[in-house]
């Protein structure tokens, strides 16, 4: 009886050998963590590299630590009694970003319309378009202000064009898209029906592809308010030239009260923007 128990006790189970799925994943998964393993090294000895080129060091920041605690001294408390002198500036910068913003999209709209391939009936130029778009969106807002500026001269006429271009750019090709990506159920039903292109146009792209474009150009008027305040340091008007001639003039008090109103009226419509275009998507 002891030695049925004993022998039952040391009856070994057999071991299920590996399976040959298991041992190609292994196999293939070495190289791909060799790869992942690679591609982090590459990418920090990038950083590292860069970093020495352009002379970032941990130095550096140290050094610069201590002045700028002296420079925030300076600027606070900020010299409020200069706000009246920016309102204006602060609203023409506004009034910078809102033309800018609507008078390019204006023309997005029949640039995106022409873009999109599921409904252009013209597919030699889409492919002439969308290339003039990404040229469009490859030049910075500052660039077009700068070249506006040397043909117009000093003003917010040209800020006004160089957020008109960037606007153009950005509106059109994120529009494009969302139509290309439109259903095309209630186009067929259309077309079945005999329907012309205008009447696909209005009818079923239209309905489809308007909230996404309210949400771009949304979108896009955020970018361009931040935007408009920085051309005026090239000279294309708005409340950015006064903030370049206060730092130039050793004036931070002024120029925290101008940070600080810029700063809340871009809150103010970022959350105002962001609560429209969530009520739309």
């Amino acid at each position: 009886m002891k030695s049925d128990i004993q022998l039952a006790n040391s009856t070994v189970i057999p071991s299920i050998p590996p399976s040959p799925n298991d041992s190609i994943s292994d196999a293939l998964d070495k190289p791909r963590r060799g790869k992942r393993i690679a591609t982090w090294i590459l990418f920090i000895v990038i950083i590292i590299v860069c970093s020495l080129y352009i002379d970032v060091t941990p130095y550096q920041l140290f050094v610069g630590l201590p002045e700028m605690g002296v420079l925030l001294k300076e600027m606070f408390p900020p010299d409020w009694s200069y706000l009246p002198t920016i309102w204006a500036p602060t609203l023409q910068t506004i009034k910078i970003a809102v033309a800018g913003t609507i008078l390019g999209a204006i023309p997005a709209i029949p640039a995106a319309l022409f873009s999109a391939n599921n409904i252009t009936p013209y597919k030699s130029i889409s492919l002439p378009l969308r290339t003039l778009l990404n040229l469009v969106r490859t030049v910075p807002d500052l660039l077009f202000a700068a070249v506006f500026v040397a043909v117009f001269g000093i003003g917010p006429f040209a800020g006004m064009l160089a957020l008109l271009f960037f606007s153009f750019g950005i509106i059109a090709k994120l529009t494009y898209e969302s139509v290309e990506a439109i259903d095309p159920g209630p186009l067929e039903a259309m077309m079945a029906v005999g329907a012309t292109r205008i009447q696909l146009i209005v009818f079923g792209v239209i309905p489809q592809a308007l909230p996404a474009f309210i949400s771009y150009l949304l979108y896009t008027f955020e970018i361009n308010i931040r935007a408009a305040t920085v051309l005026g340091f090239v000279g294309a008007g708005g409340i950015g030239l006064l903030l370049n001639q206060s730092l130039g003039l050793f004036r931070y008090d002024r120029a925290a009260t101008i940070i600080i109103l810029t700063l809340a009226v871009v809150l103010i419509i970022d959350y105002t923007s962001t609560r429209i275009r969530g009520k739309l998507l």
